[in-house]
């Protein structure tokens, strides 16, 4: 993603709310020195004009004092309404206060009728190319609606990276419809019909799948389960946030994955980094949310 940008030679300006810690400043300075990136530090600034890998890159900073993270973070809203920024970047601030600016009815950057979702691009060891996968981090249980536009933001983000047809799967622990038990399965083939109806652009939605039926095809011919999917799945929708995140975790702790991640639906992409997050994870995420504007 970084090479990419790299070649494009055009800087996206971002917003970065209170970047005192040092795995954010090192991240921007890393997107700024390889060319992509200009920043605006909004927060309590004096600690981060004493970043040393900052102040490296000062001619593509500037500087926005606020008095608290909340009139940090609403001065970030404020600048992405009045087109001067591109892109919104959490630093050691609460996600809750960011939501709230971003969820405001008034002067917030969700507009009416999109849904406000996490999508994640993973690039994993033993998987044979990337795999993206929503959402991790915002809805708890998402309705029908909301499985809607989390399929249609993950079907855009593919298309983006050129997947000319992505193979989009809904996850499950099972290939099996439990509307008792499971409700949201029943779901799932309405929402097959619309993206066969092309709701989504040129994909393949199947589902309910389980993990490794939808990323590994001995799995799929071994269960003799017959998906269009071909255990090759480009995007996985999980049924809730706990599944997601547990994914999540587990790619990053257990399997050396590298993660990129961003909100969706807002005006503008939102990176929204977990504590946990190291210096690479958050300059993957940058170079995905510039790659998205």
């Amino acid at each position: 993603m970084a090479s990419q940008l790299a070649q494009k030679g055009v800087r996206k300006r971002t917003a970065v709310i209170c970047a005192t810690d040092e795995s954010t400043q090192q991240s921007v300075a890393m997107a700024i020195q390889q060319g992509w990136m200009e920043a605006v530090m909004i927060g309590c600034t004096d600690q981060v004009k004493q970043s040393q890998p900052l102040m490296a890159c000062s001619q593509h900073l500037s500087f926005i004092e606020a008095a608290n993270d909340q009139e940090a973070a609403e001065k970030a809203v404020a600048m992405v309404k009045e087109g001067t920024v591109d892109i919104i970047m959490k630093g050691l601030i609460s996600t809750d206060v960011v939501i709230r600016a971003i969820l405001d009815k008034e002067k917030g950057i969700l507009p009416a009728g999109n849904v406000l979702t996490h999508v994640t691009a993973a690039s994993i060891p033993d998987y044979h190319k990337l795999l993206f996968f929503t959402d991790a981090a915002v809805i708890p249980y998402p309705t029908q609606e909301q499985r809607f536009m989390q399929i249609k933001y993950i079907t855009r983000l593919c298309h983006q990276f050129g997947i000319t047809q992505p193979k989009v799967a809904l996850i499950h622990c099972s290939e099996k419809v439990n509307a008792k038990h499971f409700p949201f399965t029943a779901g799932y083939a309405s929402l097959i019909e619309q993206a066969k109806a092309g709701a989504f652009g040129p994909c393949i939605v199947d589902g309910p799948l389980d993990l490794k039926v939808s990323c590994n095809l001995h799995s799929m011919q071994v269960k003799h389960i017959d998906s269009p999917i071909q255990g090759s799945a480009d995007a996985l929708v999980f049924p809730d946030i706990e599944a997601g995140n547990l994914f999540y975790k587990t790619i990053t702790l257990f399997a050396h994955g590298e993660t990129a991640c961003m909100l969706q639906g807002t005006q503008c992409p939102v990176v929204l980094p977990s504590r946990g997050d190291d210096v690479m994870s958050k300059f993957n995420s940058l170079a995905l949310a510039c790659l998205h504007c």
